[in-house]
């Protein structure tokens, strides 16, 4: 037992050593001016990097903040249609279900340059490139079958056992969502909701298709400092991207931990 104990410990502190080593490597970088081989530790520092990131003319506060708009827009969007698609696979049985599941994973499957292609002709006919409306819709894609196959898994543990008894209890479809459904999905929808950012905020190719060059996103305009080689300013913007998602992540449980409180539910 103590020998299982400590290769599960070991394992652990390995893997989480896996995780914070690059970490740190990326922080100590985002301060070094220069590191030269085979230095163990860098020659001279320097606040290059987030000078630049800081600087006005550079426009990257702002970029950043229009990028975060567009991903949670996303993220709303998304979860609003996972919700109900999540429901419907975790707990019915209905003629078509494996069909559509393969429908909705496809996006994952499929290579994105083949099919932003034909959506970019497509978007271009209808008026949808170049603009803020059509990157949302290019986003959704790939982004729906990460929520709705997480809200799946969740709707497949609680069931709707606890919904039917409201609804014989005399509660209507929209106070049994509000009231039953939704706080017990919550936890479920911090992950679906993270999941969801994290990938329409990394889009590269299909912002840079779609956008045309005028939906100018983080991804766009961190993308090629990393790889140009500028370590410095390709570890900040790498900083700065990671700090962002871990917000987004602590306002969600933030506002699921508020909304728990405000409805009484335990």
């Amino acid at each position: 037992m103590n020998k299982n104990n400590l290769l599960f410990r070991f394992i652990t502190y390995l893997f989480m050593a896996f995780l914070i080593l690059p970490l740190i490597v990326i922080i100590i970088w985002s301060f070094t001016k220069i590191w030269p081989w085979p230095l163990i530790f860098p020659k001279e520092f320097g606040l290059r990097g987030w000078e630049y990131f800081l600087d006005p003319k550079n426009n990257s506060l702002g970029v950043l903040l229009y990028s975060i708009t567009l991903s949670t827009v996303v993220t709303i969007i998304t979860l609003i249609i996972s919700i109900p698609a999540g429901k419907a696979l975790g707990i019915y049985e209905f003629k078509g279900k494996k069909l559509i599941e393969i429908l909705i994973f496809a996006p994952i499957i499929v290579p994105t340059v083949a099919v932003a292609m034909g959506v970019h002709i497509t978007f271009l006919k209808l008026g949808l490139a170049n603009t803020f409306l059509g990157v949302v819709l290019i986003h959704l894609p790939p982004c729906i079958p990460y929520g709705v196959r997480i809200l799946k898994n969740v709707f497949e543990i609680i069931g709707e056992s606890l919904e039917l008894q409201a609804k014989v209890l005399g509660a209507n479809s929209f106070q049994t969502f509000i009231n039953i459904t939704l706080p017990l999905i919550a936890p479920g929808i911090v992950s679906a909701g993270t999941m969801v950012f994290i990938v329409s905020f990394s889009q590269y190719f299909l912002n840079l298709l779609i956008g045309g060059g005028r939906v100018i996103t983080f991804s766009m305009i961190m993308f090629p400092f990393v790889k140009s080689g500028d370590r410095m300013l390709g570890s900040v913007y790498s900083i700065v991207f990671i700090l962002t998602t871990m917000v987004f992540l602590g306002l969600m449980e933030i506002l699921i931990k508020k909304y728990y409180k405000s409805s009484g539910f335990y």
